[in-house]
């Protein structure tokens, strides 16, 4: 039986600066990369032409393309991960496996049995911090507590991240360590029940022009001025630290996106339970009407307030929806229509090419008021006033909805002093009782 240890690839599909690659081959010998499409996420999938599985699909091949000319190859499997690695066990003599740290409920349960497993079998599990620059319990305050406050959070973020001076691990001279083989075969989308999306995928590419001018464009749709780096870091394709570097040197609201980004994840570390449950217990006792055909309206994009139906057919169409305009239809969506926050961040999950789930569900929250630093619940966006702010000339809005100022387009379906005091009254009773 072959002697050899496992990379296990899940969020960071890159060889370049991948943390926990780099220690898998620095340490041993005859390292076997593997990547598992993972049946207890995908089974849960309903669109069957998912551009996010296209996209980490054409990833996979591209990282298998690059190990062919390193003599190796990546095994991917398709199944549950608890079943792969007991039929890996039966094939290979593991010694080791190797990867890099997840922070979301289902990936630590993951984890935690296929930990217990190797051990069973006298098998390491190691993992490593790489999708994050400071993760888990990295910045405390003085109380030794997590923050539940962005600002003094972000602050500390930045003092450690100065002082680290972080450096980027380079795979030279390390590819001999891998496992000799040759190609795998992969899955095909088809043989998973999916097909290819059509959907295109941001370019993966640090602009630094625009970066640089990040902060004076990015609240505008109608102009490119955010990076559209969001799905490479989902998955890694892009390296937060490659990014976090060049970010400090460009642009300081840019980092600080970045450094949201992280607060989240700690805050979802800390708190598995706002997977479904407000942060502030209290606001789960808010009544949302949670009438399904305003619902309806809202995810096809005829609510009949032009900035609103905008945003919601960008996503519909492009699965990328500017993050100005993802406060405006999350505002409108839980205070305007009182409809419970869960149901828009279900939708975004399911359309958002960037989706992550500490980030929507931070965001969410944030909207909705329900969350940590959240938005004051008496705080309503008015989506006029947005328009007229961010869209004036109202490019985006023309784009998106062509229909607009003709006959054809719908009356708002709620007005906005109405609604915004019926929201600010059923939630100042719900948090009064």
């Amino acid at each position: 039986m072959k002697k050899i240890s496992i990379f296990w690839f899940r969020r960071d599909l890159r060889l370049e600066d991948n943390t926990g690659l780099y220690y898998a081959l620095e340490q041993e010998k005859n390292v076997l990369p593997l990547f598992i499409f993972d049946k207890n996420i995908l089974d849960k999938l309903e669109d069957k032409e998912d551009a996010r599985l296209t996209f980490i699909h054409d990833q996979v091949s591209k990282i298998s393309r690059q190990l062919q000319d390193l003599g190796t190859g990546i095994l991917v499997k398709y199944g549950t991960p608890i079943d792969i690695y007991r039929e890996l066990m039966d094939t290979y003599a593991i010694e080791n496996i190797y990867t890099n740290r997840d922070y979301e409920p289902y990936a630590k349960e993951r984890d935690l049995a296929i930990k217990e497993l190797a051990k069973s079998k006298g098998i390491q599990f190691l993992d490593f911090k790489d999708q994050v620059i400071f993760e888990k319990d990295e910045i405390l305050n003085g109380s030794g507590e997590y923050y539940k406050v962005f600002t003094p959070y972000s602050k500390v973020w930045l003092e450690k991240f100065h002082k680290a001076n972080i450096q980027l691990l380079s795979l030279e001279d390390k590819g001999k360590n891998f496992f000799e083989t040759q190609p795998f075969d992969m899955p095909t989308l088809e043989e998973m029940g999916f097909v290819a999306s059509n959907i295109k995928i941001p370019k993966l590419e640090i602009n630094e022009p625009l970066i640089k001018k990040y902060d004076q464009v990015r609240n505008f749709p109608a102009i490119h001025g955010t990076s559209r780096l969001g799905i490479h870091l989902r998955f890694g394709t892009i390296s937060i630290r490659k990014l976090a570097i060049e970010a400090a040197s460009l642009n300081d609201t840019y980092l600080n996106e970045l450094i949201w980004r992280e607060f989240y994840m700690m805050i979802l570390y800390h708190n598995p339970q706002v997977v479904d449950k407000a942060f502030k217990p209290q606001y789960d006792h808010i009544p949302w009407r949670n009438s399904e055909e305003d619902f309806q309206k809202w995810c096809d994009g005829k609510t009949g307030y032009p900035i609103v139906d905008a945003g919601m057919r960008e996503l519909n169409t492009t699965g990328f929806m500017h993050n100005r305009v993802r406060m405006i239809v999350a505002s409108f969506l839980t205070k305007h229509l009182l409809i419970d926050w869960r149901w828009g961040e279900a939708y975004f999950a399911q359309k958002l090419l960037d989706f992550e789930l500490s980030s929507n569900n931070g965001g969410w929250q944030w909207a909705a008021g329900t969350g940590t630093d959240a938005q004051p619940y008496f705080r309503v966006f008015n989506p006029e006033s947005q328009t007229e702010k961010f869209d004036k000339e109202l490019k985006y809005i023309k784009k998106w909805v062509p229909e607009f100022g003709t006959p054809e387009y719908p009356k708002p379906m709620v007005d906005h002093k109405f609604a915004r005091e019926r929201a600010i009254e059923t939630y100042k009773k719900a948090l009064n009782s």
